[in-house]
Parts: C-alpha cells; sequence; structure tokens
C-alpha cells in the first residue's frame, strides 16, 4: 500500500510538472492601440463617416481586409513568445463585430482567441476591450465606469472597463483596459480629462484592492500620457520603484523604460510611453507561494511593424499618416508584461 501511495504521487508530480512545463509557468498579458479598427458600414450612433467606401477615407473592402490582416500578424507574433498570450486589452476598435472578424482572420483562428467588449459612449465611436485565450482565462465578471470631467457636462469618452478572471486556474486577475481622453486642443486645455481618468482609475483600484487585499490589480491602455506625467503621478498614484511597494500601491513599470529613450509612439522625431500596463504591488510581491508574479515589461516591436523609408522612417507603420493611406499596421507598437510562477 505505502508503495502504491508513493507511485501515485509519483505520477502526480510528473503530470503537475508536464502541465507546468507546457505554459512554462509564464503568461503574457499585453495591450495594443490598434489605430481605428472601422468596418465599412455606416452607423448613424457613431462618428464613422471617413471609414466609409464614399468618406473621406476610401474606407473600402479591401483596405479594411488589409487591416485586419495586419494587426491579426502583429497578434500571431506576440502569441508565439514563450509562455503565451493570455490576455491582450485593445483600444481604437469600433464595435464588437471588428474584433470577430479580426480573431477569425487566417493567423488568429487556429488560437480560439474570445473578444470581451463593452459599447463606450465615445463621440468618436472607438471602444476598448479584450482578446483572451478561454484555455487559460476564465471571465468571472466585468463592469464599465463612465468617465465624467468635472465642469466639462458636455464631455463623453470611454469607458473604463474592468474585467475579472482566473489565470490558469491559479490566479484572480482584475484587469482594467483604458484610452484616456487626448491631447488635443494642447496639453492645459486637455489635462482636465487625463486628470479625470487617472481619478477614476484610482478609485477603481482601490475599490478592488479594498475588497481582495494582496489582489492581482492591473491597469492597461493608451494614456495619452507618458510615466512621469500629472495625471499618471499624482491622481494616479502610480510609482517608478518596487522599493517599499504596498499591496495597495500601484507600479508603472514603462517609467524606466521611458527614462531610457524607449516608447511605444513617435511624435516630432521623439518616443513616448503613451501606452502603459500599470500593476498593484500584489503582482509585484505575491501573498501566496506558485502564484503568479511580474517578472518584466517590453514594448513588442518588430522589423516588419516599422516605417522603412520618408519622414516617418523609424516610426511605427501607420495605416494613416497625415491623412495619406500608408496601409500599416497601427501607429502604436504593443505594450506588454511577462508574469512567471
Amino acid at each position: 500500500m505505502k508503495n502504491t501511495c508513493l507511485y501515485a504521487l509519483l505520477l502526480l508530480c510528473i503530470w503537475s510538472f508536464s502541465a507546468s512545463a507546457q505554459n512554462g509557468n509564464k503568461a503574457i498579458i499585453g495591450f495594443y492601440n490598434v489605430e481605428n479598427l472601422f468596418d465599412t458600414i455606416n452607423d448613424p450612433n457613431k462618428n464613422d463617416e471617413q471609414f466609409l467606401p464614399d468618406g473621406s477615407y476610401r474606407w473600402t473592402s479591401e483596405k479594411y481586409l488589409l487591416k485586419l490582416d495586419r494587426i491579426s500578424e502583429v497578434i500571431a507574433e506576440m502569441a508565439k513568445m514563450n509562455g503565451g498570450l493570455a490576455v491582450l486589452g485593445v483600444s481604437e476598435i469600433e464595435n464588437e463585430q471588428v474584433l470577430l472578424d479580426l480573431v477569425a482572420t487566417e493567423r488568429l483562428r487556429p488560437l480560439g482567441l474570445k473578444v470581451c467588449h463593452h459599447e463606450s459612449p465615445d463621440r468618436r465611436g472607438v471602444d476598448v476591450a479584450f482578446l483572451y485565450n478561454p484555455a487559460r482565462f476564465k471571465i468571472i465578471d466585468t463592469a464599465a465606469y463612465p468617465l465624467v470631467v468635472p465642469g466639462q457636462p458636455e464631455f463623453i469618452s470611454r469607458d473604463q472597463w474592468l474585467m475579472t478572471g482566473i489565470l490558469d486556474n491559479t490566479d484572480t486577475l482584475y484587469i482594467l483596459v483604458n484610452h484616456w481622453p487626448s491631447k488635443a486642443g494642447g496639453e492645459k486645455r486637455s489635462l482636465p480629462g487625463r486628470i479625470a481618468a487617472g481619478t477614476l482609475s484610482r478609485q477603481i483600484a482601490d475599490e478592488v484592492l479594498q475588497k481582495h487585499p494582496n489582489g492581482k490589480f492591473i491597469l492597461m491602455g493608451d494614456l495619452n500620457d507618458n510615466p512621469n506625467s500629472k495625471a499618471i503621478v499624482e491622481y494616479l498614484g502610480a510609482q517608478n520603484k518596487t522599493k517599499d511597494l504596498t499591496p495597495k500601491d500601484l507600479y508603472n513599470p514603462m517609467w524606466k523604460m521611458y527614462h531610457d529613450g524607449i516608447g511605444s509612439y513617435a511624435y516630432r522625431d521623439s518616443w513616448e510611453m503613451l501606452d502603459n500596463i500599470i500593476i498593484s504591488g500584489g503582482l509585484v510581491y505575491p501573498a501566496r507561494p506558485n502564484t503568479y508574479k511580474f517578472v518584466e515589461a517590453h514594448v513588442f516591436r518588430k522589423d516588419f511593424m516599422i516605417t522603412k523609408s520618408g519622414s516617418y522612417m523609424g516610426y511605427p507603420w501607420r495605416m494613416y499618416a497625415g491623412g495619406i493611406y500608408q496601409g500599416g499596421y497601427s501607429d502604436h507598437f504593443p505594450v506588454y508584461i511577462v508574469l512567471t510562477k
């Protein structure tokens, strides 16, 4: 009986090791601003007139299909990274259908990605959403948080979209995807919108971490601001070091990359880190053993995603530049973090 029990225990250990080795005890969590992924169908409730066959961008089915192919190529390459792509937040998508078309492309269909989408009231008609691997991530709950800017009752922007789920039957993750207001109209005029967004994100984080001490909270998105900005540092409260980090604190690993001249977006020949992934202390210092923790953060850039010539040489190869069709991928590079057990 003793030998039988030992043998059964050995088999269990071998099975557990094999299962762990299969995903390498790693997971990739990413974010990608895909730059105006619109379909060609007129939606009277959205400002999509540019992206119609007779619109200023002459947005045809051929261009739409090429756009899907381009974005699917990037995501498929991200999925090849060690650990595999578990969750990818996305922004600048028109509706759920464009994401369903995206995951049905030839490159992404074999991955079996699912869509978690919420229709925002944004005036420009773009939303934030998630793609996720259902074999690794199980959704528990979702919640939308409207953005209100004090003193600007007519201001309407993207909601902040919270998805709660379990990664690899091990960790509960609380992932908030954002697309903060842009700098249109200038820094001073537009700053209140990002301050309001940072304040709202902090409230959501505090709400989650108050209910779930040591919770693993991830904020991601195009924040339209660099890691050292007022909205991110003072109002969101994202720190740039892990020393003395508590479970309720937020840490921005993109800060060092930005400091070193690395960015996700190029503007006037300088790199900006507008795309951020910010995490709670519970992911840096997990409370329990054999659970996921943060290891490193990166900007995902491959040679095929970069403009090779002209005035935008070295920039992300975007779809449109100065209103002229370029046929590229996006004006942003994706960003991602690596989690490991």
